[in-house]
């Protein structure tokens, strides 16, 4: 999942600046359109199966199976290369768009797959992965990747995930299933993300425009709004569209690192200030950012800073295999031979496939090959 920003604490909000522009002016896009009514807002069944899908289920998947065999013969079909095959791409597609191109990103063959489980009678719903922060620099915009997978129900009470990029995906991320209108949501989003990419200023605006009436409640879709008015040159706007993103989520670090950037370039550094230390204060209390910092301090050799965001970290959240893994190399490093050994295996009996598990071990007898014992 794509979220845009155009980034350059104290735990509670600021008050904003008087004078703020609204949320409903935002949503009018007159700063774009002027006075004229908006053009018609684009339309998508990201969920509706063409003809060519309903061949294919006739083909591979027996509706007479029971569920867990017909979940088995879709999958297998669709990531066999002979029946179906699938590649990634960076395009949001609807179900129908991404069946026919073979490919797309992640919300891309969710929506494939949600449809076509569907159609073939199972209980298929999105489901949100809370994966660790991903950003990437694209030109001069920042991106904050996410992801969404599939859940799929069985009657037995049996849930399945099916998730087509499983680098992204481990068992012990937090998922929450949501609704077919939040998907719909994230579609237009991305899709006003990649228009606001490619300098197509309108286009944007009216695919974020109506993920928000779609879901109005969806914060990235605010914050997306506010990089787009950031690009045309209206921070009043680009203000209005980060504080109603925030009203919805507190926490969303995209606004409120734009917002310090928005305040430092207005010359307002009071404000400025006031969500640097905000974002700072969410930024040190989150796990994965603390994990980073332990392994830029491991870099530079100070194995007593890295411990301590890693304590941090695994504190915070303990089935983490990574973090045990870096710990107990930190432990190394610091001659607390069994406490590192305990880190290290530790690593190895949570980490989530037998793949994962060979490589920590296998790494871990080369790193204690040679390490004494500690008292």
């Amino acid at each position: 999942m794509l979220l845009l920003s155009l980034v350059g604490g104290c735990a509670t909000l600021p008050e904003p600046p008087q004078g703020v522009a609204s949320a409903a002016e935002a949503l009018s896009g007159k700063a774009l359109f002027g006075d004229a009514p908006l053009p018609p807002l684009p339309q998508a069944d990201i969920l509706g199966v063409s003809p060519e899908m309903q061949r294919f289920l006739v083909d591979y998947v027996d509706r007479r199976a029971s569920g867990p065999l017909r979940l088995h013969q879709l999958v297998w079909a669709v990531i066999n290369a002979a029946s179906f095959g699938l590649e990634y791409s960076e395009s949001t597609r609807t179900a129908a768009e991404t069946f026919a191109a073979h490919n797309g990103n992640c919300l891309s063959f969710t929506n494939m797959f949600v449809a076509m489980a569907r159609d073939a009678g199972l209980r298929a719903q999105f489901q949100q992965v809370d994966i660790p922060p991903d950003w990437e620099l694209r030109g001069e915009t920042y991106v904050l990747n996410r992801h969404i997978n599939v859940l799929v129900e069985m009657p037995n009470g049996l849930r399945q995930v099916v998730d087509f990029n499983i680098d992204d995906f481990k068992s012990n991320y937090e998922r929450e299933v949501v609704s077919d209108r939040r998907a719909e949501a994230h579609y237009f989003s991305n899709l006003g993300v990649e228009r606001l990419q490619a300098g197509d200023l309108r286009a944007a605006f009216l695919h974020l425009r109506k993920g928000l009436q779609v879901d109005s409640e969806f914060a990235p879709l605010w914050t997306n709004l506010g990089a787009l008015y950031s690009r045309a040159a209206q921070p009043g706007l680009a203000e209005a569209s980060y504080l109603q993103a925030l009203s919805l989520d507190s926490r969303d670090m995209v606004a409120i690192s734009s917002l310090a950037r928005l305040y430092e370039q207005r010359g307002d550094e009071t404000s400025a200030r006031r969500y640097r230390d905000l974002a700072r204060y969410h930024r040190d209390r989150n796990p994965y950012y603390r994990f980073h910092a332990a392994r830029d301090a491991f870099l530079r050799r100070d194995h007593r800073a890295a411990l301590d965001h890693l304590d941090y970290a695994i504190a915070k959240r303990p089935v983490e295999d990574s973090f045990y893994f870096l710990r107990g190399i930190v432990r190394l490093q610091l001659g607390q031979t069994d406490l590192a050994r305990g880190d290290l295996e530790r690593a190895e009996s949570i980490a989530a496939d037998y793949g994962l598990k060979r490589n920590y071990h296998s790494k871990m007898e080369l790193l204690l090959r040679d390490a004494p014992a500690t008292p």
